[in-house]
C-alpha cells in the first residue's frame, strides 16, 4: 500500500506536468509496478514473504539476490559498520538499486513491442498479491497467485486496449515503491542503509532512521493500526483524483470530497 500510496501522491501532485498526465491504461500499470516495487527490495531475504511469491523460481532469484546483497556488502563495508552478512537489508535496500530497477524497467518496455509490459506486470502483480495476502500458506499458493495476476494483468489489458504507454513512467513507479520500502524500513528497529555508498559516520552501511522513540516494530500495532490505514486511505484518494483527471473515474465528482481535494478537480467536458 505504501507504494501504491507514494505512485498516487507523485502522480496527483504533479497536476500538469507530464507524470501527471499518463494515460488511464499508464496510471493503472504504473500502480501495479509501484505496489509490487514495494515488496521487491525483500527478494535478498530467501525467507522473506516475497521470495515464496512464484514458489521454487522466486525463492531462486532471491538465493541470487542474497548472495549479491552479501558480496556487496564485504567489498565495500567499512570497519565501523557492523558484523553481519549483509544478505538483508544490503545492496537492495539502496537508492542505487531502485535506480536501477527503474532504469531496466524502463529499458525492457522501451525495447520490447509490449509483451515485455504484459509480463512485468504479471510479476509486480504477483509481489503485491503477496503482500496483501501475506497470511496465505506460502507452500501451496504459488499457484493462486499466478492466476491472480494473471487475472488482474488480463483485465487491465482488456480495459485499457490499446491505449499509449510511457515507459519512463513506468520506471519511475518502479524506482518510487522501492523508496516507499525504504522508508518504511528506516522507520522500524533496524534502520535501512538507504544511502549507500555514502558514508555516514564512517559507515559506507550507515542504517538510516529517525530517534529510537519515533521507530516502530515490523508487523506491530503502529503499523497495522494507524500506518496500513493510512496508506491505504491516501492511494485510494489520491489516486481517485489522478484517474479521474484522465478521464477514468468521472464518478469521483459526484462524491463528497473535502474542498482541498476538490480543488485538484479540473473541470471536465
Amino acid at each position: 500500500m505504501s507504494g501504491l500510496a507514494a505512485w498516487s501522491a507523485v502522480t496527483a501532485l504533479a497536476d500538469t506536468h507530464l507524470i501527471g498526465q499518463l494515460s488511464p491504461k499508464t496510471w493503472v500499470v504504473g500502480a501495479t509496478l509501484a505496489s509490487g516495487a514495494a515488496l521487491l527490495p525483500d527478494i535478498d531475504h530467501p525467507k522473506s514473504t516475497v521470495a515464496s511469491t512464484f514458489g521454487a523460481v522466486s525463492r531462486g532469484v532471491s538465493s541470487l539476490f542474497s548472495g549479491i546483497s552479501g558480496f556487496m556488502y564485504r567489498l565495500t563495508r567499512t570497519k565501523r559498520d557492523s558484523d553481519r552478512e549483509g544478505t538483508h537489508r544490503g545492496f537492495t535496500h539502496t537508492v542505487v538499486f531502485a535506480i536501477l530497477a527503474g532504469l531496466v524497467t524502463t529499458a525492457i518496455v522501451q525495447s520490447s513491442n509490449g509483451t515485455a509490459l504484459g509480463v512485468l506486470m504479471f510479476a509486480f502483480a504477483g509481489l503485491a498479491v503477496r503482500g496483501i495476502m501475506h497470511t496465505w500458506s506460502s507452500q501451496k499458493d504459488a499457484l493462486l497467485i499466478a492466476v491472480a495476476s494473471l487475472a488482474l494483468t488480463l483485465a487491465c489489458w482488456y480495459w485499457a486496449g490499446d491505449q499509449p504507454t510511457e515507459a519512463a513512467a513506468f520506471g519511475v513507479a518502479v524506482m518510487l515503491g522501492c523508496v516507499a520500502h525504504f522508508i518504511g524500513d528506516a522507520i522500524t528497529e533496524q534502520g535501512c542503509p538507504m544511502l549507500w555508498p555514502v558514508p555516514l559516520d564512517g559507515k559506507t552501511w550507515f542504517p538510516v532512521a529517525p530517534p529510537k522513540a519515533m521507530r516502530m516494530r515490523t508487523g506491530g500495532k503502529v503499523e497495522m493500526v494507524l500506518v496500513g490505514p493510512a496508506m491505504t486511505i491516501i492511494a485510494v484518494v489520491l489516486g481517485s483524483v489522478v484517474l479521474y483527471r484522465v478521464g477514468a473515474a468521472p464518478w469521483v465528482a459526484t462524491l463528497n470530497l473535502p474542498p482541498e481535494i476538490m480543488s485538484w478537480l479540473p473541470p471536465r467536458p
